[in-house]
């Protein structure tokens, strides 16, 4: 034979081997050309859709962050506008406060004033009672000292004016 290698028993015959070869070559083609394509676009799909997912992902995480912020920045408004209001409310307590003590002044130095009017009053009244009852006792008594009725009243009048200037001239305090 043509050339003749001994492989032992194990070695395939020579059509074959060849016969092996090219189905090998055939199944390595259709494999090629059919199998791999498949493969590398579900490979592709598969890497985009990570892809998508990171990025959604990172649109997610920015979104999440964009919000935190804005709760941050709401949550440090409602905390100014919380100061702002406890500031007006002790501002406005104390202004209340205030006024709340002007009117009790106010209305202290009115009822002095109303008191103080009253006691002059009253004063008034009585020296008036007073001059009329000393003048009085001081007629009767004048005309019991001059021995004459003083019963005229223009007469009693100046006695009893004077009478009572006497008084209040050698009194030590006024009345």
């Amino acid at each position: 034979m043509f050339l003749e290698i001994s492989l032992g028993p194990l070695a395939p015959a020579l059509p074959e081997f060849i016969a092996g070869i090219l189905l090998f070559l055939a199944v390595w083609y259709g494999v090629a050309k059919l199998v791999v394509p498949k493969f590398e676009q579900t490979y592709a799909e598969r890497a985009e859709e990570i892809a998508g997912g990171i990025q959604k992902a990172e649109r997610a995480q920015a979104e999440a962050a964009a919000a935190l912020e804005k709760y941050t920045a709401q949550l440090a408004l409602a905390r100014d506008e919380a100061s702002s209001i406890r500031e007006d409310a002790k501002a406005q307590g104390a202004q209340i406060l205030a006024e709340m003590r002007q009117h009790a002044q106010d209305e202290s130095a009115r009822l002095v004033l109303q008191a103080k009017a009253q006691i002059e009053a009253e004063r008034l009244q009585a020296v008036q009672q007073l001059h009329s009852e000393v003048g009085g006792l001081a007629t009767q008594l004048a005309g019991k000292i001059v021995g004459e009725s003083l019963d005229d009243d223009e007469r009693a009048r100046r006695t009893v004016d004077r009478f009572i200037a006497d008084l209040e001239a050698h009194s030590p305090e006024k009345v």
